[in-house]
């Protein structure tokens, strides 16, 4: 059946004015299976007023109560996470495991959340003047922004929207058009939860939607996850029109393995982290630097287990690895696959023929290894976004190393090693955000914070975690003087900078 997706505002679903529609596919299928309104700039409107009207109360509202909600939202969510997987899985493609695995790392962080009370309190300094007391405190931002990807349609909303709406913020949710049914149950969970209508609202849409919501004048605060490209425009755009932004770009991971590693071990890691999902995560492996000897024996045992992945429709208990999200970017993603073959890597697994479990119309390209890849090959300095693996082979840890803080990209990387001395240097060493010791995809607990370095973000602030707390709060510092009526002050007029006695 053809379900249709709407906007929600003010706590209900509403078509909007716009005539615009786009298709939604089952990847597994290649068959449409609904469709979804793309957003008009008077929709837009309608949606961020919406959030700006419900701003002052939900504000005001104590943090007793606000508090109470998201921990209502986080067991409605715990209880019911299956169910949104499903959903992920019948547009994303992904898997149903790995659809739950990204809803309960989301939901670490609306955990995360519900300790707010603690993570708003102020400071305060009584006497640090005759009579005078300074104390601190954090208010919201105001409307909040978060426009997010499709390859995380829960996780990555989860890692903004908690925390935003704790915080006593309103939010401007704008997913992705190619699968954006998550957003509305979603909003759906957060109205069960008792959230009060115009807190939580989701505009669908294209790039009118995102400019609409740069340019207003009542949205405060942008967060974004994307490709560079976009994450650049979206920085520049916002902070422009004088908003804080926080915008997460692309990536190209490196996993350096040293010849002391565990090469069994390793293996796993670099086929969990290059082929789950499809290799459709910002945190995927795409690249693995062998250093000298352990190059040959790696990559024998990296093929034999990429060729054991079961590729087929993520609904199916015994697929490992799903399709694509869409045809057009499998056929993108097995495009890099004839480049790099023509540049003359070596091409050890080729997913481009894969017998997938599924039907044949599938967004299909299964599990790829390419050895003696070379830093000027395409394969090497694109991001591909898809379960293409390269190997590099160097002769040390310094030019393994060197190698990754050349590349113009710095999300996450990792190291495999069994040398302490050898992963404590690795961590000074890489200009990278984020860092795995014998953890290939090093995705922090929620009270760390998540971002990259270099082109892998624009903006000073990442995500979740205290650095979340402060990109959706303000800080307000508050100097005060009550006249003890016993011993008051002589008045009179002092023109000179006040001093502190």
């Amino acid at each position: 059946m053809i379900h249709t997706i709407h906007h929600w505002v003010n706590g209900v679903e509403s078509t909007g004015r716009s005539d615009r529609w786009t298709d939604i596919t089952n990847p597994a299928t290649g068959r449409v299976t609904g469709r979804v309104v793309m957003a008009d700039e008077a929709d837009a409107e309608a949606v961020i007023t919406a959030a700006a009207r419900a701003g002052k109360e939900w504000a005001a509202t104590s943090l007793a109560r606000r508090t109470q909600i998201v921990f209502n939202f986080r067991e409605l969510l715990n209880s019911r996470k299956s169910e949104l997987a499903e959903i992920i899985t019948a547009e994303h493609g992904k898997v149903h495991s790995d659809a739950v695995g990204e809803i309960s790392r989301g939901q670490e962080v609306v955990e995360f959340a519900c300790g707010i009370p603690h993570l708003l309190k102020g400071h305060l300094s009584p006497g640090v003047s005759t009579g005078v007391d300074v104390h601190s405190r954090r208010d919201p931002v105001g409307v909040v922004a978060i426009i997010s990807p499709f390859n995380f349609p829960a996780m990555v909303p989860m890692w903004f929207f908690p925390i935003a709406i704790a915080a006593g913020n309103t939010v401007v949710l704008k997913p992705s058009e190619k699968n954006p049914s998550a957003s509305l149950w979603l909003a759906r969970l957060w109205k069960e939860a008792g959230l009060p209508d115009g807190v939580f609202n989701v505009l669908q849409g294209d790039k009118v939607a995102v400019d609409a919501l740069l340019t207003s004048k009542d949205v405060a605060a942008v967060s974004f996850v994307g490709s560079t490209p976009i994450a650049q425009y979206v920085y520049e755009q916002a902070s422009r029109n004088g908003k804080r932004v926080q915008a997460l770009g692309g990536a190209k991971n490196h996993m350096v393995v040293l010849p002391d590693a565990d090469v069994d071990l390793a293996a796993d890691a670099a086929v969990n982290a290059g082929f789950g999902s499809a290799g459709e995560r910002c945190m995927a492996i795409s690249v693995l630097v062998a250093v000298d000897p352990v190059g040959g024996e790696l990559v024998a045992k990296i093929a034999d287990r990429a060729r054991g992945i079961v590729v087929g429709d993520g609904a199916s208990e015994d697929s490992e690895m799903g399709p694509l999200v869409t045809r057009a970017h499998r056929d993108r993603v097995a495009a890099f696959v004839d480049a790099g073959e023509a540049a003359g890597a070596k091409l050890v697994v080729d997913g481009r023929g894969v017998q997938a479990k599924g039907e044949s119309d599938g967004f299909w390209l299964g599990p790829t290894l390419f050895d003696n890849v070379t830093t000027d090959m395409e394969i090497y300095r694109e991001e591909i976004f898809g379960p293409v693996l390269s190997v590099i082979r160097v002769k040390t840890y310094d030019d393994a190393v060197a190698l990754i803080n050349a590349n113009p990209y710095g999300n996450g990387t990792a190291i495999f090693t069994n040398d302490g001395g050898a992963a404590r240097r690795f961590e000074a060493d890489v200009q990278v955000g984020m860092i795995g010791v014998n953890v290939p995809v090093p995705v922090p607990v929620a009270y760390y914070s998540f971002g990259g370095w270099k082109q892998s973000l624009f903006g000073d602030t990442h995500a979740h975690g205290t650095e979340g707390v402060h990109f959706f709060t303000r800080g307000k510092a508050v100097t005060s003087r009550w006249i003890d009526p016993a011993n008051r002050p002589e008045g009179g007029i002092e023109l000179g900078f006040p001093r502190n006695d």
